[in-house]
């Protein structure tokens, strides 16, 4: 599961949708990428 952002700064409730997504979808692995900041921002979630 990937989750696409393009946000200045990832807030808390970000990560847990994303990490509610990979439990709902039932996948092993999410990523959370954020492009609106000024570098990069890549957060791996594990089920």
């Amino acid at each position: 599961m990937i989750e696409i952002k393009a946000k200045s700064e990832l807030d808390p409730q970000d990560y847990v949708q994303a990490l509610n997504y990979v439990k709902a979808s039932n996948f092993k692995l999410g990523l959370l990428l954020n492009f609106g900041a000024s570098r990069l921002q890549i957060k791996r979630f594990v089920n």
